[in-house]
Formats: C-alpha cells, structure tokens, sequence
C-alpha cells in the first residue's frame, strides 16, 4: 500500500502527483491517498485515510459509495468502535512508539493494537515509530501490517529496508 499524503500541496499539484503515483502502483500496490476524497475519486485511487478528527466514515461512503477503500485513523479503543459502526475498510492505529514526526506525543505501545484487536474485526495497520526493531511486537499484538515513513525513506538502501519489513512482518513470534 502507498499512501499519498502532502497537506501543504495546492489542490491542482496533489492530484498531478496522484495520477502519476496512480500510474506507478497500478496492478502492483493499492494506491491510498490522505483526507482529499476529491482527489482519491479523480485520480482512480483505491482508498482514501480520514483522520481520527476528519470527515465522518458514513459521510464519505455517501460520496464514494463503495468505490473506495476507507480507513480511519485512531487513537482508542471507543474511536475504533465508532469506525467500525460507521463502516471503515481499516483502522490506522497509533502513536505506537515514539517518533520523529511527533517528538514528545503520546504512544501507546502495542497494547493499544491488542485491546482494538479485541473490540473490533476490522484489520489494524499499525503507526508510529515502527522499524525493523519493533515491528514484529506491532504484529504479534494483532496488526496486519504498519505504516512507515523513515524506517525505508532514511535508509541508505530504501528497497532493502522494505523487504526486510516485509520479512519480519510475515513472521510470527513463537515465544
């Protein structure tokens, strides 16, 4: 999955680079782009990510219809609920461990991914500060796979760090 997300970007320069990364992940990756639905729809994107504050699910889902994919950012057990009821495709689920987008936040450690995990069917993508370290933790508390930034892009070599993700995601923690 590659997301989309540039919230300084005038509109007309987002969907240009929407359709050009459209064209890159066709047939190879789902292609989701963050909080512009406008742009999702334009440029034939899979899905779309609302925030935990943004656009309600239901009223997306009037828009897009089933066309989309919808994922909800969220922060607590009762947000992911509330997804849930109003119909997201997945959860992004976060602050996990701390990270340079947000120095000082909250995190919430994996247990955060099991107490969802529990309260809800939906599948669970994990965020924040997730690497090669601490993703199989992500995993064996219940998520189907976590979203990334520096643990590929600040690596000397970005298409082995993904591959190695990949593998570690794939595995599961037998102690």
């Amino acid at each position: 999955m590659v997301q989309l997300r540039e919230r300084d970007l005038p509109g007309g320069h987002l969907l240009n680079w929407a359709f050009r990364l459209r064209q890159i992940t066709a047939g190879k990756a789902l292609f989701i782009v963050n909080d512009r639905i406008d742009i999702a729809m334009l440029s034939g994107a899979d899905g779309v990510q609302l925030g935990e504050e943004g656009i309600k699910v239901r009223d997306v889902r009037r828009i897009a219809g089933n066309l989309l994919l919808l994922g909800r950012s969220v922060h607590s057990v009762d947000s992911a609920k509330i997804a849930g009821w109003e119909g997201a495709d997945f959860l992004v689920v976060g602050t996990i461990f701390p990270t340079g987008s947000h120095p000082g936040g909250v995190t919430a450690g994996p247990e955060l991914i099991s107490e969802i995990r529990d309260a809800t069917e939906i599948p669970i993508l994990a965020i924040g500060g997730i690497d090669d370290t601490n993703i199989q933790q992500v995993m064996a508390a219940g998520a189907g796979g976590a979203a990334v930034i520096t643990a590929i892009s600040r690596r000397p070599d970005p298409e082995s760090a993904a591959r190695t993700l990949l593998s570690l995601m794939s595995k599961r923690d037998d102690n």
